[in-house]
């Protein structure tokens, strides 16, 4: 190598001064054409065209500033398959890492909230300064599919080895980043950020924000007119550089006339959020000058999230919207609609189908209060029902009773079929589909006399409550299925039934405004696919506020954004609705005593002291049954009434008896006494290794205590293996059990379904962790099933103690062997037993050493994260499992 250097310089010197200067002039040539190609390319490709929807207006009038430039984007890596590359061609999760101040900082529960509101997966970390990053990749696959940090200054300051450790990850797999900058008091007033080509100027305050209509960012927000008037605070950074690189996303004026420093006079527009295009270091970044207090600021942080994901965390244009107005007819004398008020609805209407497809007001009506108003409110009742085509109906309760307060369907449903024959009467269609209940009383939690009588009466499909599952935050709202009613989420707009002057508006008329002006209304109809709004026929008489909130919402919709908001009725809705959601067709019952709204319209004949306090869990085959006697035996201890179909178990968390509702598994357990000491129980023994029963349960019973029965794994499959042969499972009777726990992927369906349930259950780790993400480790107690065959007196000991029983029973005095079953029973008086019946303490022949050896190093791995598992939790393992870790060493 050596030898090859020294000719090399030999060559070079030996060449005339002409030649060697040729070379560096054609490879100079050729660099620069290489570069103008690359670029001219890019931006060509890249580049919003004159047609496109992001700010297709405001281009052909704003394209000869000359302060706006055209995009030159790096280009994103291209993936056609490999190691960590999923079948969508993706190298990430659709994760969002957030790098937050504190769990409490303002910003940081703003990026979350919106993240929230769009549904998308994201992991909040405090913002390590000098510390050390969490894992990023996981088995050459990446873990977040973008960065977000709320002070990019954590990111600049980052420690040598951490910030390359970033940059690497996210030029390898294209992950791009999202920075705020927040001025404070001790900010220079310009600097420039540390390793890039770029100025900030700060503490400034601006006004007249634009945007930048060739900002390759754009995808909902729409560039078009200024907004005038000065932005919110006086604490912005704007950003000044020469380098190509960075691009305008917003723009505004100082508030003041005088000029940033090194900026010129000519420099009108200052950028305030700009695009990193990826052009300096192949990284592609969106930088704030300020916090996300600024509506705008939102709305161009959907976009940048969006963009810098390639659309995979990213809202669709098409929005829904329904108006709702409840208690038509209903209404104190003078707030109710008049003849003028009813042609400004109808016209109100026709207005809004010219910007919203199909916009119709949807009336709930309630027939008992029809002309129970002024003279002049009647003859607009009158005037109401004579445009009754015009409009969309659905029937209110008669007398806008409370549906949870009738505990009898039938009464519930004459009520229903008097306002049923107003409507006949009045001409009022009654075939919608969709109902509204006062106050939401009885469709969250669900009063099941409601949803009879509506599908009795009115054939209901579809209706909407603000309530499920919480009131607030208002982004978790969601929707569910139940007893063939989809009920979906229904939002506020700021309007009440108290609401009917403008000049009286709370706070001021300005903070209507502010909610219709980028502020919390706009917000809903931004981060919510479908919206359903609640008005009140006193928000559309007097000052008509709602007609006024509707139109302003519209008119500032499709000034700032690109969303072609349309209306569908309520139940193509519904199917819309669960077509993008469809995870939400599953309800999750809540505790309705854990919320006093919930609590206020829940039937006073129910109460959450019929709840169990107790789960015992599982799993199958380790002695369940047994502990379910024995903790029936204890005065204080109330089991569940047995099931016709389950025998003793109700099997509620796991499978179809869920759907029934919380009613019918209320109906299992008592009524409590007046006496403080009951306490019920369930014992299923399948919900230990369900996907599901861990979270439905905590959501119901979420102060509960859990029990759990560990066995070696290896014995309970075999178990579950002989209880099927047993009950003359066909597939146990023709397959021994070596061939069924080794049964290969191209078996036989049945014998895998067979496989599964002797296996499964003992993976007790993953199972376990299942239920420890929604129990507190203290809820849950892990009983050795050997102790419990053996000694189930101290076993017994050690639960009362978990269970803070005050009433100690002594078992020992109360269990006794029965060497004919060869397993303990209930000790009666006489010296008598009372035992478990014959198909408990089944003897079989002993495991084949094939299988025991086979199982013991299919266990082995799982055995061991049993160990850290129950030592991280503070429980002692259970002999087996001691016995077992010695063999795999």
């Amino acid at each position: 190598m050596l030898g090859c250097v020294t000719r090399l310089r030999r060559l070079v010197r030996l060449l005339p001064l002409q030649t060697s200067l040729l070379l560096l002039f054609l490879f100079c040539a050729i660099s620069v054409f290489v570069s103008a190609y690359f670029l001219y390319g890019v931006k060509r490709e890249l580049e919003p065209s004159g047609g496109s929807t992001s700010g297709a207006e405001g281009a052909s009038a704003d394209s000869d500033d000359p302060r706006v430039t055209p995009s030159r984007l790096l280009p994103l890596r291209s993936v056609s398959g490999g190691p960590g590359v999923d079948s969508g061609g993706t190298r990430t999760d659709p994760v969002v890492l957030v790098f937050v101040e504190s769990q409490y900082s303002q910003l940081g529960q703003e990026i979350v909230a919106i993240l929230e509101s769009g549904r998308f997966r994201y992991r909040t970390e405090i913002s390590p300064g000098k510390g050390d990053m969490p894992t990023l990749t996981d088995k050459e696959r990446g873990r977040f599919t973008l960065v977000i940090y709320e002070n990019i200054l954590k990111y600049v300051n980052l420690d040598a080895w951490n910030r390359e450790l970033l940059d690497k990850y996210c030029v390898e797999y294209g992950v791009g980043i999202i920075g705020f900058f927040k001025a404070n008091e001790n900010s220079l007033l310009s600097a420039q950020l540390k390793g890039f080509p770029l100025f900030l100027h700060s503490n400034l305050g601006l006004k007249d924000c634009t945007v930048n209509p060739k900002s390759p960012l754009l995808f909902i927000t729409r560039s078009g007119q200024p907004l005038p008037g000065p932005l919110p605070g006086d604490d912005w950074t704007v950003f000044q550089s020469n380098h190509s690189t960075y691009e305008p996303v917003l723009l505004a004026k100082t508030q003041s006339a005088e000029s940033v420093p090194s900026m010129g006079q000519n420099a009108a527009l200052l950028p305030s959020v700009v695009q990193d295009l990826g052009l300096h270091d192949g990284i592609q970044r969106v930088l704030f000058g300020n916090n996300l207090v600024f509506w705008l600021h939102k709305l161009v942080f959907v976009d940048a999230v969006a963009f810098l994901t390639g659309k995979r965390l990213s809202l669709s244009l098409e929005r829904y919207l329904l108006v709702d107005i409840d208690d038509i007819f209903v209404g104190k004398e003078g707030t109710r609609m008049k003849v003028p008020d009813v042609k400004a609805l109808l016209d109100t209407q026709r207005e809004l189908r010219t910007h919203v497809p199909n916009f119709t007001f949807n009336l709930g009506f309630s027939g008992k209060f029809f002309h129970a108003g002024s003279d002049e409110e009647d003859l607009g009742d009158d005037l109401l029902l004579s445009y009754v085509k015009e409009f969309w109906w659905f029937p209110h309760m008669w007398s806008h009773m409370q549906p949870h307060l009738f505990h009898n369907q039938s009464v519930l449903a004459e009520q229903m079929l008097l306002n049923k024959k107003f409507a006949t009467e009045h001409g009022i269609p009654t075939n919608m589909g969709y109902a509204v209940a006062p106050h939401h009383s009885g469709v969250y939690p669900v009063h099941m006399q409601l949803y009879d009588a509506w599908k009795k009466v009115w054939g209901i499909k579809v209706t909407s409550t603000e309530e499920y599952p919480h009131l607030k935050p208002a982004r978790f709202r969601r929707g569910f299925i139940h007893s063939s009613i989809s009920v979906l989420p229904r939002q506020t707009c700021g309007l009440f039934t108290h609401t009917i002057f403008y000049k009286d508006y709370p706070g001021s008329p300005n903070e209507l405004d502010k909610l219709i002006n980028g502020g919390e209304l706009f917000l809903t109809v931004l981060l919510n696919p479908i919206s359903i709004f609640m008005t009140h026929l006193s928000n559309y008489g007097n000052d008509r506020l709602g007609l006024y909130t509707f139109k302003s919402l519209v008119k500032f919709v499709q000034t700032w954004s690109n969303l072609k908001v349309q209306t569908l009725p309520p139940v193509q809705l519904a199917q819309k609705y669960f077509s993008l959601f469809p995870s939400e067709r599953d309800p999750l019952w809540q505790d309705p005593c854990e919320d006093k709204r919930h609590k206020d319209i829940w039937s006073k004949e129910k109460t959450c002291d019929r709840f169990p306090k107790l789960l015992v869990i599982g799993p199958q085959k380790t002695g369940t049954t047994a502990l379910y006697l024995f903790l029936g035996m204890h005065p204080d201890l109330t089991s569940n009434y047995p099931s016709k179909e389950t025998f003793e178990e109700i099997q509620f968390f796991n499978g179809h008896n869920y759907h029934r509702g919380i009613d019918w598994y209320m109906e299992y357990f008592p009524l409590p006494s007046n006496t403080s000491s009951d306490y019920y129980f369930e014992k299923s023994a399948n919900y230990f290794d369900s996907e599901v029963a861990a979270q439905r349960a905590a959501a119901l019973l979420p102060k509960a205590k859990i029990i759990t029965i560990l066995i070696n794994p290896a014995d309970r499959a075999y178990s579950w293996y002989q209880h099927q042969r047993a009950h003359d499972d066909p597939v146990a009777l023709k397959y021994s059990f070596h061939d069924v726990i080794t049964a290969g992927h191209d078996a036989p369906v049945k014998l895998r379904v067979l496989q599964n349930r002797c296996l499964v259950p003992g993976w007790y780790a993953i199972h376990l962790e299942r239920w420890l993400n929604y129990y507190h480790s203290s809820q849950l107690l892990v009983l050795d099933g050997q102790m419990l065959k053996t000694e189930p007196a101290s076993v017994m000991d050690k639960i009362q103690k978990f269970l803070g029983l005050a009433n100690i029973v002594n078992y020992h005095k109360i269990l006794a062997f029965d060497p004919k079953k060869g397993f303990w029973c209930q000790l009666l008086e006489g010296g008598k037993t009372k035992c478990l019946g014959k198909s408990k303490g089944r003897r079989y022949s002993d495991m084949d050493p094939e299988s025991q050896a086979f199982l013991r190093e299919y266990y082995r791995d799982h055995n061991i994260e049993l160990s850290k598992l129950l030592y991280r939790m503070g429980q002692p393992l259970p002999s087996w499992l001691r016995e077992e870790l010695v063999h795999t060493r």
